[in-house]
């Protein structure tokens, strides 16, 4: 896993990536050659915007192939789910760019080096795919798992069901046995011993400790002598964030919210994220102004009632602040004494409510909001006052997501989808907190990019 900007990602999934856009570039450039030849070909890409125009294409190919999912383990690993979706890649891509050819003539490819480019760049795709999912095992890296519990079972069943993190467990080793409840001695000489000859047996090269309970127990001797050795020692929690992207509640404890350098911001990245979020609301509420004006007729025009709605929040430090939406239910529905969560199918939101929500059109009042400051662009869902109170009695730490400005999206938003019940805020909180322990720029425009898809796809959150 590379770690970006506090956002992480499958190293193999990003090398994949970055050598299909090589792989598709090579093919238009190959297909310039093949029709002007080398000479034309420099010349075109130097002088005549032939690099732009090969460019836009292939920016338009990496896009379609992250939209259609093309870097999901699942279909990654399904021979014949790729081809589809390639095929739908390149098909997607030639719209789009008769698209702008159509607006934008002056980037227009050749006609017959685009047809040969894309026809190479399928064929380079589908093989290097192939090759790709074929020998990339040979590359694992070999782990220990050292532990036993709910922490230790639920990593070693995603390492072996995601074979996208490039780890193979070749051996774990539990601190208790079948029929043998007394906890394993993990500080014995004799357990040293073991461990150090299990490590070079197996050629393990990193080392995952995942210990229900570390007091007395942890082989603190044992595991500095292998990191000595060029071995990889990792926490177990650690690798848990990274791969679900959320804290586990479970094992937080008070200490490591108060002594953790990773919970608090740098100096400037408020004041960078607070320009950021200004500047882009203010550009997409000036673009989206003819959209709001069709979503509030048809408000309107689909059921009484007024066309916004206004909401009591708790926002930052737990003030108090009125956001603002698009109706989305029948009037009276958010005058409940009790406050009711919506659901994806509930009844009291009306036909428009419903289409607009899916698009999440209704949230668009909310840039004003954000230029106001009582939001920013990525933050913790904001919820009314009644639900937080409930929130804050019921679930540990959930004081925590106050401690930042909420948001219009979010890292918690793009990772699941409606809370209905207290266990669906608590795992959201999970997600908030990983943002509010991570947060930084690079994962900002991971949730934006994440948000975007998500519109597009028309995905309920």
């Amino acid at each position: 896993m590379i770690r970006s900007q506090h956002a992480y990602l499958p190293a193999r999934l990003l090398f994949l990536g970055a050598s299909e856009i090589l792989l598709a570039t090579s093919a238009f450039l190959i297909a310039m050659v093949a029709f002007h030849g080398l000479l034309n070909t420099i010349i075109a890409l130097s002088y005549q915007q032939g690099a732009l125009k090969v460019l836009l294409v292939i920016a338009t190919i990496a896009v379609c192939m992250y939209y259609f999912d093309l870097y999901d383990p699942l279909i990654l690993h399904s021979g014949r789910e790729t081809f589809t979706r390639l095929v739908q890649v390149l098909a997607s891509m030639c719209f789009i760019v008769a698209a702008l050819y159509a607006i934008f003539p002056s980037v227009r490819l050749n006609r017959y080096v685009f047809i040969i480019g894309t026809l190479a760049a399928g064929l380079f795709l589908i093989l290097w795919r192939e090759l790709f999912v074929s020998t990339w095992p040979m590359f694992r890296e070999r782990v220990l798992l050292l532990g036993s519990g709910a922490l230790a079972e639920f990593l070693l069943q995603e390492m072996r069901n995601h074979p996208e993190l490039n780890l193979e467990v070749v051996r774990h080793i539990p601190e208790t046995q079948p029929g043998d409840p007394s906890p394993k001695s993990f500080q014995s000489g004799d357990f040293s011993d073991e461990l150090a000859r299990i490590v070079e047996q197996l050629r393990v090269r990193k080392v995952i400790v995942a210990l229900g309970d570390r007091r007395g127990k942890l082989p603190f001797d044992s595991l500095l002598e292998l990191k000595r050795q060029g071995i990889f020692i990792q926490n177990g929690h650690d690798l848990y964030e990274t791969l679900t992207g959320k804290i586990d509640l479970s094992t937080l404890r008070p200490s490591a919210i108060l002594f953790s350098p990773e919970f608090q911001p740098s100096r400037f990245y408020p004041i960078m994220k607070r320009v950021a979020s200004f500047l882009v609301a203010l550009t997409i509420l000036v673009i989206a102004l003819p959209v709001m004006l069709l979503v509030a007729i048809a408000i309107r025009l689909d059921s009484e009632g007024p066309i916004l709605l206004n909401q009591r929040r708790v926002g930052k430090l737990g003030r108090i602040f009125t956001v603002h939406k698009f109706r989305s239910m029948y009037q009276g529905s958010e005058n409940a004494p009790i406050h009711r969560p919506a659901s994806q199918q509930d009844e009291r939101i009306t036909r428009v409510g419903r289409w607009i929500r899916t698009r999440r059109l209704d949230e668009l009042p909310q840039l004003w909001n954000v230029l106001r400051g009582d939001m920013e662009l990525v933050g913790p869902r904001p919820f009314v006052p009644n639900q937080e109170e409930d929130c804050v009695r019921a679930i540990p730490f959930y004081r925590q997501r106050w401690a930042i400005p909420p948001g219009l999206t979010g890292w918690a938003q793009v990772n699941r989808g409606y809370c209905e019940t207290l266990a669906d805020n608590a795992d959201k909180l999970a997600y908030d907190l990983f943002y509010i322990k991570h947060m930084s720029l690079g994962l900002d425009m991971l949730v934006v990019v994440r948000t975007a898809k998500m519109l597009l796809s028309r995905s309920p959150a």
